[in-house]
């Protein structure tokens, strides 16, 4: 989409979400190890088969404005929301001067 603004004389860096999103990546662990240590070596192996998933994702983080995401490790999912996400109401600046509030919602 910001390839086609760009061709089409526009600014690409308008391209970006309208309402803040938030995208918590959950382990997709595979038990190649156990004992000692074996929780951060199985996490290890998992960064390294998601390395090109994972460096999309950073890319993702830094292109859009209204954009978080919380990678692997951060937590139990909903924790996660509750803990980190979570902002019970939104406000948003409106081009007459006033402030428009909404509710947080988890989708």
């Amino acid at each position: 989409m910001r390839d086609a603004v760009k061709r089409l004389g526009g600014d690409p860096a308008k391209i970006n979400p309208i309402c803040p999103a938030d995208l918590v990546i959950d382990h997709s662990v595979q038990v190649d190890f156990s004992g000692k240590g074996a929780l951060e070596k199985n996490q290890e192996v998992e960064f390294e088969r998601n390395r090109e998933r994972f460096q999309f994702l950073k890319w993702g983080a830094r292109a859009f404005q209204n954009m978080l995401i919380v990678p692997p490790g951060s937590g139990i999912v909903h924790q996660v929301n509750l803990e980190f996400l979570a902002r019970v109401v939104f406000s948003c600046p409106q081009t007459d001067g006033r402030t428009l509030l909404y509710p947080d919602s988890l989708m």
